[in-house]
């Protein structure tokens, strides 16, 4: 008895009953249901954008802080005992800091330090190649300001300030003595740029092991600002990044910093902003700490205005071991984003007087169900015509389309593997290592990617030995073979016809993958049985070359030309005698 079958509906009853059937039913009741469907979808959407804007601060605070660690590490590294005196150690200081500030320029362009002496050195970048250096090297002097051309060029005073700079009297000073490791300052206003600073500071430590100063760098946030202010939430959407204290770091709808009435700069509380909604987030998002609900972060949540209007909110908080401590917050209101559901009900309400309308709009709206599914078909093929072997098509039909859709994906399943073997074939292999290498392009850990290209040494030998189908059964065996030898996560390809290629990630070095290729040669050197009349002893070894990226090429070709040239010179002059990496081929007598 054959199994049964899913029911299949023809095209025809899928597009002729439901209009039928929608025809006659009320439109206020499809309206319910398109507005039901619709605020449920949206509200989905809106939440995954929440996230998606949330993350994006996130994000956009770990690039911009990220490097000020690494400019106190080169302008001071860990362990290196500080000079007693700033003088004897000047030159190598001003190097160190000269590095320092290139390596991130925006925002990390300051590098000061100060010791117990009152003594203080920082370098200001202005420019790849001028840099301005403000120095002291005694207590009671005040800090002479000179300019510097280039790396040892010479120093060109050009002023003394007019106040007495003591480094030990600073709030940067005072936090870096005290912590243990890096540490965060307030953030504070530089009142001659009048933008938002924060500072990092990490204590120095003398020869014997005392304290002996504080190297510190500055963290300009006018480009946090200036990013967040640009995001694009909704028509009514606000964005913005907050202390736990309340006081505002960046925000798109209002400034960050305040003129004051005896003409001082000040801070902005978020919860004394001018701004509804963003002080009414605020206030909701800090009863939500207060009560717990920061632990599982990013978090999506609503909540009602003063004006009881629903808003849809979500925040975030970043922390890192040096005591940062903020929290990047995004709201937008309902109304925002349901207000084209809602008219679409209003339409949908007038139209119901017009029971012929309504019908032509919904018969309509089915033809283009059906005409979107056909475009998504259309679409596919022209994916498959493009080499794109592996996106499914995406269609859970019942009907012809659905058949049709899963004729594609079959299609695209033989398309992409090589028949003989049952393994990939060479455009399948050719994606993937250009997929492999765009992930680990994108990788911040930089992880390397192995190519092993194999050749049967005596394939041909074989062939014209005992015929093909011996050799097919070699090939196959060598396939299953090739196959059990790797990892799950490894990729193994028949390239041509008796050539194999095996994508290696992740491997650690050169000297990893030459223990793979050493395993996969074990592997080939193993003997194969196959039952044909006749018994001969046959060599199929296989010659391995290697690549790795990114030190042998950084794309597909460039990669499978340098293993392919490895395997090469790797590859034994054609004998009729096995080697020690060859595989041996018997063939048993029938009995």
């Amino acid at each position: 008895m054959s199994p049964l079958r899913p029911h299949k509906l023809p095209l025809r009853l899928v597009l002729i009953v439901p209009y039928v059937i929608l025809v006659v039913g009320l439109a206020l009741a499809l309206g319910v249901l398109s507005y039901s469907a619709g605020s449920n979808a949206v509200s989905t959407v809106s939440s995954q954008l929440l996230l998606e804007v949330v993350g994006r601060i996130s994000q956009a605070v770990d690039r911009h802080v990220v490097g000020s660690s690494a400019v106190l590490e080169t302008a001071f590294p860990e362990g290196m005992p500080a000079p007693t005196n700033i003088e004897d150690d000047f030159h190598e200081l001003r190097n160190r800091f000269w590095v320092a500030t290139a390596i991130h320029t925006d925002p990390n362009n300051y590098v000061y330090y100060g010791n117990e002496a009152g003594q203080g050195l920082g370098l200001f970048r202005r420019s790849d190649e001028e840099v301005e250096l403000r120095m002291k090297l005694k207590a009671d002097e005040h800090r002479a300001i000179y300019r510097v051309i280039g790396l040892d060029g010479p120093l060109s005073f050009v002023r003394r300030e007019a106040n007495l700079f003591d480094p030990r009297q600073r709030p940067w000073y005072a936090d870096g003595r005290n912590a243990k490791g890096h540490t965060w300052t307030s953030v504070y206003i530089d009142f001659g740029t009048l933008q938002l600073v924060a500072t990092r500071a990490r204590r120095v430590l003398a020869p014997g092991g005392g304290f002996a100063g504080v190297v510190a760098t500055d963290v300009s946030l006018k480009a946090l600002n200036d990013f967040v202010s640009r995001l694009e939430v909704s028509p009514n959407g606000v964005a913005f990044i907050i202390e736990p204290d309340g006081n505002l770091i960046a925000s798109s709808a209002s400034a960050n910093v305040v003129s004051l009435p005896d003409g001082r700069h000040g801070r902005i509380s978020a919860d004394a902003s001018d701004h509804p909604l963003l002080k009414a987030t605020y206030q909701t998002v800090r009863e939500r700490i207060a009560n717990g609900a920061d632990k599982r972060l990013p978090r999506v949540f609503e909540f009602e205005d003063a004006g009881g209007n629903l808003v849809h909110a979500a925040f975030d908080r970043i922390r890192d071991q040096a005591g940062l401590d903020w929290i990047t917050v995004v709201a937008m209101p309902a109304s925002d984003y349901l207000g084209g559901v809602i008219d679409n009900v209003r339409r949908t309400t007038l139209l119901a007087a017009l029971a012929v309308l309504v019908a032509i709009a919904i018969g309509l709206g089915i033809i283009g169900w059906v005409a979107r599914d056909l475009r998504r078909l259309a679409a596919a093929a022209g994916r498959i015509g493009e080499g794109d072997l592996d996106t499914p098509v995406g269609l859970t039909r019942r009907d012809e389309i659905g058949e049709l859709a899963r004729s594609f994906e079959r299609m695209q399943a033989r398309l992409r593997t090589d028949r003989l073997t049952g393994l990939a074939n060479r455009e399948a292999l050719t994606q993937q290592l250009a997929r492999r290498i765009e992930r680990a392009r994108a990788d911040r850990r930089q992880p390397r990617l192995g190519v092993l290209f194999i050749d049967l040494n005596r394939f041909k030998y074989i062939n014209d030995t005992l015929g093909h189908e011996a050799g097919d059964r070699v090939l196959q065996e060598i396939a299953e073979r090739l196959r059990r030898s790797v990892r799950s996560a490894d990729f193994v390809a028949r390239y041509a016809g008796d050539e194999f290629v095996i994508l290696v990630e992740p491997i650690a070095d050169r000297d990893a993958l030459e223990q793979v290729r050493l395993h996969v040669e074990e592997v080939l050197a193993l003997p194969i049985a196959i039952d044909v009349a006749g018994t001969t002893d046959l060599t199929a070894g296989g010659a391995i070359g290697c690549a790795l990226f990114p030190d042998d090429g950084d794309n597909p070709e460039s990669l499978l030309r340098h293993a392919d040239h490895a395997m090469y010179a790797r590859k034994p002059r054609q004998t009729t005698s096995a080697t020690a990496t060859d595989t041996v081929v018997r063939f048993p007598q029938r009995p």
